[in-house]
């Protein structure tokens, strides 16, 4: 895996956080955070995205970035565990590990520093 991957993981970890706070922000700190965590989460895809296929990386963030909060609210918040939810989330994560497998990563010209 390459830095570029590692970019959009940690766009993913990052995008947990803002979701999370766009639902229990309630002060300026809270708000603040949320706000950084945005910031941070699309930086770091946009970094990853001119690399890197866009739509594989936009899949690839999406996936995690949606099997990370809803197992966040799970352990954190209390929401009910499903088993339906998490099987269906599975699923995604297996579609999005296959677009990972079958995304060939092409380096640009000047792109190896």
């Amino acid at each position: 895996m390459n830095k570029n991957w590692i970019k959009v993981f940690v766009a993913a970890f990052f995008e947990v956080f803002w979701v999370i706070g766009l639902k229990h922000a309630n002060d300026f700190w809270t708000w603040a955070g949320t706000i950084i965590a945005i910031i941070i989460s699309f930086y770091v895809m946009i970094m990853a995205g001119r690399k890197l296929p866009v739509g594989t990386v936009y899949a690839v963030f999406v996936g995690l970035g949606t099997a990370g909060t809803v197992f966040s609210e799970t352990i954190f918040f209390g929401v009910p565990f499903k088993v339906e939810k998490v099987l269906l989330i599975l699923l995604l994560l297996a579609g999005v590990i296959g677009l990972k497998l079958v995304t060939k990563d092409k380096v640009q010209k000047g792109d190896e520093s």
